[in-house]
């Protein structure tokens, strides 16, 4: 992961840089190890500082707010689900070099999400379907529109991604159905979002998602969210989730046909852009060529 992310341009954040920016702005933890995590993300660094704590580091300059968001409000949001997020203990400015503000967290216990791993897949699909649901319920005022700080999750996936969906799907013509493909992006363009802007968590995906004991234990990573539509959660039904996980999630969710067609709008994108780009995907998630024909199978079925 850290040579795909230097390739693709991101900041190159390394354990004696992290060690530098500890000593200067939080000396009480300058002793403690840090190591890199075994399994990092793309839109942050992330490190262990001694064995209760962690430091996040945005990779890019996209991602630069994310942390000072993050501070102001998962301590807001936690006491309203129920599942473990993240405690924010510190924020770190710009320094030794290093161009953003950065986070200390308190650590989460729980392993990676893998098909394996999941011991009852109705009951990960029920208890992730709860988790959103009481996130769209907490009060939204004063919460940040989706905006470039989450690249728009929240917002309207075919204003924002439409062009560049369909730019994908001529480029893989070859080996996806593009009239269906199409078909699926025109549904979601004619089911805008018209309810009151809620919670979202921006990147519901298996690298945010922590088990405990085989369940759902704990959601991580709100650089995403945002109050808009919350539709984009919804893609891991796809990614992810298979027949009767995917069943129980769709049946404890609250969402309509339309935010439905605006899901497979916002897989369908996502899926075409990582095909077409030939990026690598999680050996745990659905590949593109996959989340495409489910999504377009599922268009027609229901026409």
């Amino acid at each position: 992961m850290r040579e795909e992310k230097l390739r693709a341009g991101k900041y190159d954040v390394d354990v004696p840089l992290v060690r530098r920016l500890i000593a200067a702005q939080f000396p009480q933890w300058a002793e403690l190890p840090i190591t890199p995590v075994a399994h990092d993300g793309w839109d942050n660094w992330t490190f262990h500082l001694g064995e209760r704590m962690k430091v996040r580091l945005p990779s890019a300059a996209g991602y630069s707010e994310q942390a000072e968001k993050e501070a102001r409000w998962l301590p807001k949001l936690a006491p309203h689900l129920p599942l473990s997020v993240p405690v924010p203990l510190a924020i770190g400015v710009p320094g030794e070099g290093y161009p953003c503000s950065w986070s200390v967290y308190d650590w989460l216990e729980g392993e990676r999400v893998t098909r394996g791993g999941v011991e009852d897949p109705v009951q990960f699909g029920w208890d992730l379907a709860m988790f959103l649901m009481a996130l769209q319920r907490i009060d939204p005022a004063g919460g940040p529109p989706p905006g470039q700080h989450n690249y728009f999750r929240g917002g309207d996936v075919m204003a924002v991604y439409g062009a560049e969906a369909r730019r994908s799907i001529e480029a893989i013509a070859d080996r996806i159905d593009a009239e269906g493909a199409h078909a699926v992006l025109d549904a979601a363009a004619a089911a805008p979002f018209a309810a009151s802007p809620v919670w979202l968590h921006g990147d519901i995906a298996i690298g945010n998602l922590l088990l405990r004991e085989g369940r759902l234990g704990a959601v991580i990573d709100f650089g995403g969210c945002a109050v808009g539509d919350p539709a984009c959660d919804l893609v891991i039904a796809w990614t992810f989730l298979e027949s009767a996980g995917r069943d129980s999630f769709r049946l404890s969710v609250a969402a309509d046909a339309a935010m439905w067609a605006r899901a497979r709008g916002w897989a369908l994108w996502k899926a075409a852009l990582l095909l077409a780009s030939g990026q690598v995907v999680n050996a745990d998630e659905a590949m593109p060529q996959a989340v495409i024909g489910a999504v377009i199978a599922e268009h027609r079925a229901l026409r």
